[in-house]
């Protein structure tokens, strides 16, 4: 959301600015000089990069246009998963929640958690974890170094669309000097002609140059860091999960690897031990009051 509003901020504050001077907005609209520009940037991306990058540009595009999903709310919930998640562990054993990590959209616990469910590197993330914990015979800290590698290979491929759109976004400045130069080449053509005629080429002509620089700094830049900073987000809720899945390995309590967990939380998001403690009672209290229902 935020995204649309500073991208409306860039292109008010230049037109703005542009009409103050008594510029003639109709000077502006080129869609020559926009389609060289705009058809070349995306000849580039397709050129250097594979389908599944592309995909995953276009994907990375539209989530800037949204809200983080990775707020303090969406902290909590998992806090509260997680511990609903241990204090099962600790009352049946591992095996009674091998269906639940088998089959998580199914699971009783996992399936009233659906932004968990549907974010699959997350839920996979845990749910693999866990399944290596129930199998035994791994150590916590080779566990640890698994954790570490997941999230190695995924950071590492959510920031490779990044640099492509980041590596198109550089390129436009060039691109746009390409329309320019064609712009002047035209306008050689038109020499001996009214002079009305040559300065509205001229015009045309540099305004390929405005564009390019308009579009590298003003909305394909801001929006490949934006997706950086969103790779960023998942990672560090990765990092919680880490640290509370290690914690449980480690044989802590369910509270503990939760108290744990919040810690690792950026500070910025991280509720209170008061709000946390009392989310996971209220999921406890939750679970009790449910069973007799279950067992009917």
């Amino acid at each position: 959301m935020f995204a649309i509003v500073g991208i409306v901020v860039v292109f008010g504050a230049v037109i703005g600015g542009f009409l103050m001077e008594k510029g003639h907005i109709q000077v502006l609209l080129q869609p020559a000089e926009l389609l060289i520009i705009a058809g070349a940037a995306t000849g580039t991306l397709l050129v250097a990069n594979p389908m599944h990058i592309l995909k995953a540009i276009a994907g990375g595009v539209v989530g800037t246009l949204k809200s983080s999903p990775f707020g303090k709310e969406r902290y909590l919930s998992t806090l509260r998963m997680m511990y609903q998640f241990l204090n099962k562990v600790r009352k049946e054993g591992l095996l009674s929640v091998e269906n639940d990590v088998e089959k998580p959209a199914e699971s009783a616990i996992f399936q009233h958690y659906p932004e968990f469910v549907n974010d699959h590197h997350a839920c996979d993330f845990v749910c693999d974890t866990l399944r290596m914990a129930i199998t035994g015979g791994v150590e916590p800290l080779d566990m640890d170094q698994m954790m570490e590698l997941d999230m190695e290979v995924h950071h590492h491929g959510a920031t490779v669309p990044v640099t492509a759109l980041s590596t198109m976004a550089d390129s436009l400045p060039g691109l746009g000097i390409v329309a320019a130069v064609l712009g002047v080449v035209i306008t050689m053509g038109a020499l001996g002609g009214p002079p009305e005629e040559i300065g509205h080429k001229v015009a045309a002509a540099l305004v390929g140059t405005f564009l390019g620089i308009l579009l590298c700094y003003g909305v394909a830049g801001p929006l490949s860091s934006n997706m950086a900073k969103s790779a960023d987000e998942h990672d560090a809720y990765l990092h919680v999960l880490r640290v509370l899945l290690l914690a449980f390995l480690k044989g802590s309590a369910p509270i503990i690897a939760v108290e744990m967990a919040r810690r690792a939380i950026p500070a910025h998001l991280r509720p209170t031990f008061d709000e946390m403690e009392k989310s996971c009672k209220s999921s406890a209290t939750a679970a009790v009051a449910a069973e007799p229902a279950v067992a009917a």
